[in-house]
């Protein structure tokens, strides 16, 4: 491996073989892994929420399910990447706390768990893999070189999907 390419909170970045990308500690954050297998360009988006049309300060685009995925796609192209060969592995999306209320707010990585799969859907990206929901944070690395999807949390073994 070359590069570890690194993405922050609510930040996207794209990456070829043989470098690899990655984002830490996503708790109710899900880490969205678009790739071009052809290619071995791959992208990775940090999303925080949902929805960008429900909150007023969404100039960050990678923050939101649904803007950060068509900007992280957009710059896949950009660099080369075939549009009808991405496919996607999503990681995140743990419920942090114990809440004993059904309030649906406080549900924020389920809802972006389905948000996620929703946008991807209306985009026609397969989801080949995910490791979502429960209650820990994970970090993520993704190797465009073999597509694989490494899964790191905190007392866990390391998952590859």
């Amino acid at each position: 491996m070359a590069n570890m390419i690194k993405v922050g909170m609510a930040d996207l970045n794209i990456c070829r073989s043989p470098d690899a990308i990655t984002t830490l500690g996503l708790g109710s954050c899900v880490g969205v892994a678009l790739y071009d297998k052809s290619t071995q360009i791959a992208g990775l988006v940090h999303v925080m929420l949902p929805d960008s049309t429900k909150v007023r300060q969404n100039q960050n685009k990678a923050k939101f399910a649904d803007t950060g995925i068509d900007q992280l796609i957009q710059m896949l192209i950009k660099a080369g990447a075939k549009r009808p060969m991405l496919t996607a592995k999503i990681a995140g999306g743990a419920q942090m706390f114990a809440f004993s209320s059904n309030n649906d707010m406080l549900k924020v990585g389920q809802r972006n768990v389905e948000a996620v799969k929703a946008k991807l859907n209306s985009l026609g990206i397969r989801i080949l893999a995910e490791d979502t929901g429960l209650n820990f944070g994970r970090t993520v690395e993704f190797y465009p070189e073999t597509g694989d999807f490494v899964i790191k949390a905190v007392g866990k073994s390391v998952r590859t999907i």
